[in-house]
């Protein structure tokens, strides 16, 4: 399944939490004007496959779903939930 929303939470220096929900897909679609041209010319300059990495990519995207991204510094915290 793809993922549907990230959420980043983001606990300040001074204790006071930001929390973030982003939609995965409206984010894509809009980004992918962008990132469709940079990624061919990557492909290009670093002489990789377009379909291959492109099929990569796709399989990254599929595999998110659940992942937990923690840091902890002091008293700064900074977590990414992919649902």
């Amino acid at each position: 399944m793809i993922p549907q929303l990230a959420t980043v939470r983001y606990r300040r220096p001074d204790g006071r939490p930001l929390r973030l929900y982003i939609p995965i897909l409206p984010v894509l679609l809009v980004l992918a004007p962008l990132l469709l041209p940079a990624g061919l010319v990557a492909c290009v300059i670093f002489r990789v496959d377009p379909v291959g990495a492109l099929r990569g990519a796709g399989r990254l995207l599929w595999a998110l779903p659940g992942t937990r991204f923690e840091i902890e510094d002091g008293r700064t915290a900074f977590l990414v939930s992919v649902r």
